[in-house]
């Protein structure tokens, strides 16, 4: 029997000291922990640290570099421990609107009604070849010259 009178033995529980990491709002990911801890010198180090499996977040290993951590969680990191702890209640996470993809029949009917679009815009500039040809020398009088080579004195155009 065990001092609270019970035969229940809880094997599990061993107590550790933990290094208290202090967060302004909660979920943080866990590379930001390790980054405010100061157990890593950079999010760069932090991230790897945790693909190559060097984390653990209560007790399990963790790859997830933006595993969402909350008050009370628990990360063991090259032999310490650090403990999440924030007042401030979990927020929601902003859901960010996904583009709804069309149904096949709106798909082909909108492709239809842009190469309508496109159509015209392309007689219009069939109409008009000398304002396009204006712009041309223009843009060779702007453009440096660049000798990428022996045949820089070659200037097509």
């Amino acid at each position: 029997m065990n001092e609270f009178g019970s035969d229940f033995q809880d094997e599990d529980e061993i107590e550790i000291e933990a290094v208290g990491v202090e967060v302004d709002s909660q979920p943080i990911e866990l590379y930001k922990v390790l980054k405010i801890a100061d157990a890593v010198s950079g999010g760069g180090e932090a991230k790897y640290a945790i693909t190559e499996g060097y984390v653990a977040v209560n007790g399990e290993i963790e790859t997830r570099k933006r595993r969402k951590l909350y008050d009370g969680d628990l990360i063991e990191f090259n032999q310490e421990f650090y403990l999440v702890i924030c007042d401030a209640p979990p927020t929601e996470a902003e859901v960010k609107a996904k583009p709804v993809k069309l149904q096949p029949e709106k798909a082909i009917k909108n492709k239809q009604e842009k190469k309508k679009k496109t159509k015209p815009e392309v007689a219009k500039t069939k109409n008009k070849p000398e304002i396009k040809a204006k712009p041309k020398k223009m843009e060779e009088e702007t453009k440096p010259d660049e000798k990428i080579g022996g045949r820089g004195s070659i200037k097509f155009f």
